[in-house]
């Protein structure tokens, strides 16, 4: 069973969450547009954009929240549950 990692940070940017859906569900979406590879993948918890997590080549999950100004992010890996806010760098 994969870790979650856990944080009791209060993040000011959590009140950007909204219940989204995923808006590619079959993976990242610029690199299904792209025909490119993917690592993991990334939900943005603003808008339902799916991307992929900075170990991938194309980093497109980072690019989105800082292009929409959408900080905060899920794991959307089967199993975790952990989120991540990319403007304070910090499980949240």
């Amino acid at each position: 069973m994969a870790s979650t990692p856990t944080s009791t940070v209060t993040d000011p940017h959590l009140s950007m969450i909204r219940q989204v859906y995923p808006q590619t569900p079959n993976g990242c979406e610029e690199c299904l547009l792209l025909g490119t590879e993917w690592v993991h993948l990334r939900l943005c918890l603003t808008c339902g954009h799916v991307g992929c997590c900075d170990s991938s080549p194309l980093r497109h999950a980072h690019a989105h929240a800082r292009s929409a100004g959408h900080p905060i992010v899920r794991s959307f890996e089967p199993g975790e549950s952990w989120r991540w806010c990319y403007v304070d760098e910090q499980y949240v």
